[in-house]
Formats: C-alpha cells, sequence, structure tokens
C-alpha cells in the first residue's frame, strides 16, 4: 500500500506528523551544511576571532576569546532545538492518536455491540498507524539532532584548540 493511504488513514494527526517532518529534516540538512561550510571555513572563523583579541591582554584573550566562541556556537546552534522537539513531541503524538483511536473503538463498541469487528478494527487501525508514524518520525530526529550536537561540539573543541594555538604564539 502507499504511504498516502496511511497518511490519510492515521488523519489529522498523521498530517501534523508528516509536517513536522518536513521542517525537522529541512532544519537538519540545513544544519549539517551549516556545520559543514563552518568546519571548512574553520581558519578564517579563528583568525577573525583573533582579530578582535589584539588589543587585550593576554588574561583578556582567553576570557574574551571564549565569550566571543560562545556566541558564535548559540547562533550555529539556532534550529537544533526544533529538531529536538520534533523528536520529543511525535511519540506524544502517535499516543495522542493511539488514545483517540481507541477511544474511537470504544466508542463504536459502545453504540453497535460486538457483533460485527470492523467497526471495532477501524478505531484500532488508527491507533497503531498513529503510533508507528510518531516513532518514524521521532526516531531519526533523535538520531540527527544528536548527531549535529556531535558535529557542533568537535567544530567548537577544534576552534577553542586553534584559537588558544594562536593567542599562545
Amino acid at each position: 500500500m502507499e504511504i498516502m493511504y496511511y497518511i490519510d488513514k492515521g488523519g489529522v494527526i498523521m498530517y501534523i506528523l508528516l509536517v513536522l517532518n518536513i521542517i525537522g529534516f529541512t532544519t537538519m540538512i540545513v544544519k549539517f551544511i551549516e556545520f559543514t561550510v563552518a568546519k571548512s571555513k574553520m581558519n578564517l572563523l579563528v583568525e577573525d576571532i583573533y582579530t578582535r583579541l589584539k588589543s587585550h591582554s593576554l588574561e583578556a584573550k582567553q576570557v574574551v576569546g571564549k565569550e566571543i566562541l560562545s556566541e558564535r556556537m548559540v547562533e550555529y546552534e539556532k534550529g537544533l532545538s526544533t529538531v529536538r522537539i520534533i523528536a520529543s513531541v511525535a511519540p506524544l503524538l502517535g499516543l495522542l492518536g493511539t488514545v483517540i483511536g481507541v477511544l474511537g473503538a470504544f466508542d463504536a463498541i459502545s453504540k453497535e455491540g460486538l457483533g460485527d469487528p470492523n467497526i471495532f478494527a477501524g478505531g484500532i487501525s488508527l491507533a497503531l498507524i498513529t503510533t508507528v508514524g510518531g516513532l518514524i518520525v521521532a526516531i531519526p530526529h533523535y538520531i540527527g539532532y544528536n548527531y549535529l550536537i556531535g558535529m557542533l561540539d568537535k567544530l567548537e573543541a577544534k576552534i577553542a584548540k586553534n584559537l588558544s594555538m594562536k593567542i599562545y604564539s
């Protein structure tokens, strides 16, 4: 069966998950490119920070250099919280769909009785589809977020090391 069939069958929650998935993957791709470019231009970044430190004493260079680097890293981190939020919220949305589906199934049973299993199956189907959808969205976002944080940490460490070498040389 086609993926749009499942999205349609899962209802509004699956469409919300689809939108979140698009936003999250777009953010992760943009951040990956941004970090890769920053890594390739690391020497320019170190030089830029060092230029801003030239008029300071050695002790001040260390402190101010860390502050400038910290400000840069905050700029790079922008958007990553969106990915983290999507990774956290997606399974909860899947669970909400599960509860809504089961509630619908029991509501149908209370109105129609247990004579026709198809009445119960529709609600359970919605429940399972949204649960799977929530996990399908959450897992890659969780992995992507952690990978990007690792990239950012390595970039920060390399910049700090190169800046320290430049300050002490």
